[in-house]
C-alpha cells in the first residue's frame, strides 16, 4: 500500500486575465493559501512555463522548480491535454480543433500534426529536467466520428485507426522513454482512449509499450454509466495520474447518455464540483491505496453551477480528508505471540 500524494490542483481551468490567475507567481500563492500542495501545469499557457526552454535549459527548469518550491508547492506533472489532442484530429473536427493550435498552423492539418507531436516531445524531456516520472495528455482521435456503428462500420475499421493512432503515438512514447518519463492518458470521452476496452486496443497496438498509462478520471465513466471502480481492479498497475473531479447522471424521460445536444447544465450527465456530484470517492481513494499506486490527488475544477473560486476552496479540503494514510501496522497486532516453526507445527497438529 501507499499513500496517495495531495492535495493537487490542475491550473489550466484558473487561468484568466486578472490578477491572481494571470502569472505563475499568483498562481502559486493563491494555490498554496488554499492549502494545496502540488500544480499540475498546462504547457500551453506560457506564462506558466515555457516549453521551449524548458526542453532546452536545464537552468531554467531549476529556477522555474524553485519558484514553485518557494511556495510551498510541487509540480506534480506538466499537460499537453490540448497539444496531444491535436496528434490525431479527425478532418470532420478540424476547424474546431483549430482553436488549440497557434495561429500560423491553423487550416493546415499537417503542419498543426506535426507541431504537436514535436511539443509532446518537448514537454517529455522539460518533464526529465524537472524531476518528473509521469505526463498527462489526452490521445486525439480518429475513430470518434464512428463510436456508434451507424451506419455500419465496415470489417478491419476499428483496427485500422487503432494502428494509426499507435503509429503517430510510437515516436513520442519512444522519445518520453528515452526520457524515463510515463504517458498517462486521460480515459476521455472525445478520444479514441474513452474506456477501458479502447485503452486496450491502444495498449496492443503500440505492442504493450511500457510508457502507455493512464490519467484515472472517474468524472468520465459515470456519464458512460462504466464501473469506475472495478476500473481500478483492471488497470491500478497502469494509473499513474488522477484527477478528483466529480460528476452525476440523472436520466429522464426526455434525455439519457447522448444528451440531447444540450449545455452543460441540461445535460443528463454532468461535471459537478468534487462532493456535489455521485461518485464514491472514498471508495476510490482506497482501492488506489490498496493497490499501492504512487500518484497525486489531483483537482479538476469543471461545474456548470459552482464558481471556481469556491470549488477551488472546498476541493483542497475535500481531497486532504479523502487521503487515507497507509498502515504499515497490522491492527490485531496486540493479539499475536512470537512465531517459530514448531508453534506452526503445533497449530497445525503435525
Amino acid at each position: 500500500m501507499k499513500t496517495i500524494k495531495g492535495p493537487a490542483i490542475f491550473l489550466a481551468q484558473f487561468v484568466d486575465k486578472k490578477a491572481p490567475f494571470n502569472s505563475l507567481d499568483g498562481m502559486c500563492k493563491w494555490a498554496a493559501d488554499l492549502g494545496y500542495k502540488g500544480i499540475q501545469i498546462p504547457t500551453w499557457e506560457s506564462f506558466l512555463i515555457d516549453l521551449d526552454k524548458a526542453s532546452e535549459s536545464q537552468t531554467y527548469c531549476d529556477e522555474l522548480k524553485g519558484k514553485v518550491n518557494s511556495y510551498g508547492l510541487e509540480i506534480t506533472e506538466l499537460s499537453t491535454h490540448l497539444q496531444g489532442q491535436l496528434v490525431a484530429v479527425h478532418q470532420s473536427y478540424d476547424l474546431m480543433f483549430d482553436n488549440f493550435a497557434p495561429d500560423k498552423y491553423k487550416n493546415n492539418p499537417k503542419a498543426r500534426t506535426e507541431w504537436a507531436i514535436s511539443n509532446v516531445k518537448k514537454a517529455a524531456t522539460a518533464s526529465r529536467r524537472l524531476g518528473l516520472k509521469t505526463h498527462a495528455t489526452f490521445s486525439g482521435a480518429l475513430l470518434w466520428h464512428t463510436w456508434h456503428p451507424w451506419p455500419q462500420r465496415p470489417d478491419g475499421l476499428v483496427e485500422m485507426g487503432f494502428l494509426e493512432l499507435a503509429k503517430r503515438w510510437l515516436p513520442i512514447l519512444n522519445h518520453f522513454d528515452k526520457e524515463g518519463v510515463d504517458v498517462c492518458y486521460e480515459i476521455h470521452p472525445g478520444e479514441d482512449l474513452h474506456d477501458g476496452v479502447t485503452f486496450e486496443r491502444f495498449l496492443k497496438a503500440t505492442n504493450n509499450h511500457k510508457r502507455v498509462n493512464i490519467l484515472y478520471d472517474p468524472s468520465h465513466f459515470v456519464l458512460q454509466q462504466l464501473d469506475y471502480i472495478e476500473y481500478i481492479d483492471h488497470y491500478h498497475s497502469f494509473i499513474k495520474s488522477f484527477h478528483v473531479k466529480d460528476s452525476e447522471f440523472r436520466p429522464n424521460g426526455k434525455k439519457g447518455v447522448f444528451g440531447g445536444y444540450g449545455d452543460w447544465i441540461d445535460r443528463a450527465g454532468r461535471y459537478r464540483s468534487p462532493g456535489d456530484g455521485q461518485i464514491d470517492f472514498k471508495q476510490i481513494f482506497t482501492k488506489l491505496t490498496e493497490y499501492g499506486c504512487d500518484l497525486w490527488a489531483v483537482m479538476e475544477w469543471e461545474c456548470c453551477i459552482k464558481s471556481p473560486e469556491q470549488g477551488a476552496k472546498e476541493g483542497a479540503l475535500f481531497i486532504q480528508n479523502h487521503i487515507i494514510e497507509a498502515t504499515e501496522k497490522t491492527f490485531d497486532d496486540f493479539a499475536g505471540g512470537k512465531i517459530d516453526k514448531n508453534h506452526l507445527k503445533q497449530i497445525l497438529n503435525l
